[in-house]
């Protein structure tokens, strides 16, 4: 009951130079960001650490809000691009390593398609 109260769950998806999130709450809406300095290189999603830190930063206070509890979020961090053939496992390290550095909780990374919030829910939750 209490870690309802101070962590919420989330589903982020990574494109080009930019972050999408949303609450998995019935009122949920994506927002998004785009870096102000590109993270994306030719090769990689994540090719700059630190900018895509930033920018991921900023887009979960955003989302989440400012309270006297800092809410820490449980995540699906979700690659749109740039996965042919799969995640490497130091793409799915810097996926991880992204979200926690932000203030994730927890973080699943998933490749495939696009998840509905249940989905994600049940990913998250390891239903």
């Amino acid at each position: 009951m209490m870690s309802k109260l101070f962590s919420v769950d989330l589903y982020i998806k990574i494109k080009e130079n930019t972050f999408e999130a949303k609450k998995l709450t019935a009122d949920g809406h994506w927002q998004s960001i785009v870096s102000q300095e590109p993270f994306t290189t030719q090769r990689l999603l994540v090719g700059s650490f630190s900018e895509a830190e930033r920018a991921l930063t900023q887009l979960l206070k955003h989302v989440l809000g400012q309270g006297i509890f800092a809410k820490k979020p449980k995540v699906v961090i979700h690659p749109m691009e740039k996965v042919e053939g799969g995640l490497s496992q130091i793409e799915d390290r810097i996926f991880r390593e992204l979200a926690l550095g932000a203030g994730a909780l927890k973080v699943v990374v998933h490749t495939g398609p696009e998840l509905t919030d249940s989905q994600a829910i049940k990913l998250i939750h390891g239903v």
